[in-house]
């Protein structure tokens, strides 16, 4: 079995991405995942159910879609008949494309939580920041020395899987515009502020995985970092979705009129960290969603076992 993850186009590692080529051969140790060769790939972790994945995969392969979400580029019209969905990321994806409402669990990456889990001291615990990855990769020094002046431990989403794990599972509170961030924090148990920082972060994601463990989506919005940022991602090519960036920012009041970007930034973490709503869905209903996860892993097991 080959596992598919979607790869940047400048081949940037992405926490969210990278966790499929961890998390799979931790919990599938019996199957033979390194053979390239395999017409079956499992489809995982990742907002990838659109009209592009029937051409990032062979058509001759036996696709296993399992916890995926949609949203970006545009809806897949029909799965193919050799494709087989186990379960999706939330209810948005599951109507998306046609699904039943059973079909909607959660993110897999939730599954974490069976590895991790918070350590006995945290007396010393502080917040942590991690940023979107398109926004890390232009102005990752510049959140890195945002953090330090705010306080806050700086979790970079190109860092290796077992680094950005060991550094949420340490902090506090998690300000998370990754929102993979945020679903590692929340399955291991540290509460969350999901954050945004410019009109490029998609809300139907955040929206589908949210509905999942019965949470509403309402970030907290800053000023982009600029020029920092690339025009997309500053909302000069982005219509709509600038102005209510825009707007919500002024709305909210998350900055302060510093001529220092980097000081008014600091403060504002500060204070959304301080003064924000933090988010942790009800553990009983992890349990749940994991071991629903779990069930339908072990169906997916047992039929590509069936086929070898």
């Amino acid at each position: 079995m080959r596992i598919y993850s979607y790869s940047r186009r400048d081949s940037v590692p992405n926490f969210g991405d990278e966790l499929n080529n961890w998390l799979w051969r931790e919990l599938l140790p019996d199957l033979d995942i390194q053979d390239a060769n395999n017409n079956y790939i499992l489809v995982g972790i990742g907002t990838v159910l659109n009209n592009k994945l029937k051409e990032r995969i062979s058509e001759h392969h036996k696709a296993f879609i399992f916890s995926s979400g949609a949203g970006y580029e545009l809806p897949l019209t029909d799965l193919p008949s050799h494709w087989k969905t186990y379960c999706v990321r939330g209810p948005l994806t599951a109507k998306l494309l046609g699904l039943s409402k059973e079909s909607a669990i959660t993110d897999g990456g939730i599954l974490l939580r069976r590895f991790y889990s918070l350590p006995e001291d945290r007396s010393l615990s502080v917040p942590g920041f991690m940023p979107h990855v398109h926004h890390a990769v232009f102005a990752g020094d510049d959140w890195s020395s945002i953090c330090d002046l705010a306080g806050i431990k700086y979790i970079d989403p190109r860092w290796p899987v077992e680094q950005v794990m060991r550094e949420i599972q340490s902090c506090k509170l998690l300000l998370a515009e990754a929102m993979h961030g945020a679903i590692t924090a929340d399955a291991v148990g540290v509460p969350w502020i999901p954050i945004v920082t410019s009109p490029r972060i998609l809300p139907f994601k955040w929206q589908d995985w949210c509905a999942s463990i019965q949470q509403l989506y309402s970030p907290e919005r800053l000023p982009v970092l600029n020029p920092q940022y690339p025009r997309y991602g500053r909302g000069l090519r982005s219509g709509l979705n600038s102005v209510s960036h825009w707007s919500r920012v002024l709305i909210q009041k998350n900055w302060s009129l510093s001529k220092d970007q980097h000081a008014s930034m600091a403060e504002s973490l500060r204070r959304i960290a301080e003064k924000g709503h933090p988010m942790l869905s009800d553990r009983t209903l992890m349990e749940n969603l994991t071991q629903a996860l779990e069930a339908k892993l072990n169906q997916m097991q047992e039929d590509i076992s069936s086929l070898n």
